[in-house]
């Protein structure tokens, strides 16, 4: 699944490529979308601005209109200039957006809705996010009281819980935990206010970490590999997740996988740099 750092770049390359630019063209194959452009057509409105917003992807048009899409698991957003040609198969195809400048396609999104501004405000999958470390409002204080109130669960998923935190997902649950040498399978009642303070500062500096760019201007897609450890090596860019049975980077203590949580989320750690006994 693509997590808030995914979502973000996305955004910020759709800002790019479509900020101010008029539509000329919509498609969909959801009818609940197709519905809102045959009574409300998209064709002309001006797209005012994309943004991101945890781990869901905003498009707002004139008209008071936004158009919201969740990637789960497999779906992307991509940008091709007009006659060029799809990297992904039709049949992959969602939703077509395009300017005279540029289209956007949604490949295999099976989250998308219209709404207006109040609307959106309203939705329970919007409403109730928690604090989202990508935004510029982000305060670590209040993600720190969301998920210390979590008290009987788990810290790797209160972590997930993106009620507590938005845009955290199943690599950065591993890798932040791992970070700040805390057992992924300690309750959150276990854990002292110093302890989750740290974990939310490590969750913001990874994450932020993974959106920055190199260059300023032009309109490009991520080309990288996501980063914690700082290397520079491709095969070292993680500390634990995707490793098990490998020697952890630390200590060289096998590193344990195993599936964790209600969705059975697969977790990465290390017994003796992150041990269960407090």
């Amino acid at each position: 699944m693509p997590e808030g750092d995914s979502i973000f770049r996305a955004a910020r390359t759709l800002q790019r490529a479509l900020a101010g630019r008029t539509v000329t063209r919509f498609e969909s194959v959801f009818p609940r979308l197709t519905r809102i452009d045959d009574d409300s057509p998209l064709r002309g409105r001006t797209i005012e601005r994309v943004e991101a917003r945890g781990k869901h992807l905003l498009i707002w048009f004139s008209g008071d209109l936004v158009l919201r899409t969740h990637m789960r698991m497999n779906g992307s957003w991509h940008i091709y200039r007009p006659g060029e040609r799809w990297s992904r198969p039709r049949h992959d195809m969602r939703i077509v957006l395009e300017t005279p400048e540029m289209h956007a396609v949604a490949f295999s999104v099976p989250v998308a809705e219209f709404g207006s501004a109040a609307e959106l405000a309203r939705a329970p999958a919007l409403r109730d996010l928690g604090p989202d470390a990508l935004s510029e409002r982000f305060v670590a204080a209040e993600a720190v009281d969301r998920i210390a109130s979590r008290r009987d669960m788990e810290i790797a998923d209160a972590l997930l819980d993106q009620t507590a935190i938005a845009g955290i997902g199943n690599i950065y649950k591993s890798e932040v935990l791992f970070a700040g040498r805390i057992s992924p399978f300690l309750k959150v009642a276990e854990l002292a206010r110093e302890d989750i303070d740290r974990l939310v500062a490590i969750a913001a500096k990874f994450l932020r970490a993974n959106v920055s760019e190199a260059a300023r201007g032009g309109i490009v897609t991520y080309a990288g590999l996501r980063r914690t450890t700082g290397r520079s090596d491709p095969g070292a860019r993680l500390w634990v997740y995707g490793r098990g049975g490998k020697p952890c980077r630390r200590c060289g203590t096998p590193i344990s996988r195993v599936k964790q949580g209600p969705h059975a989320r697969s977790t990465y750690w290390c017994d003796r740099c992150q041990p269960r006994s407090r």
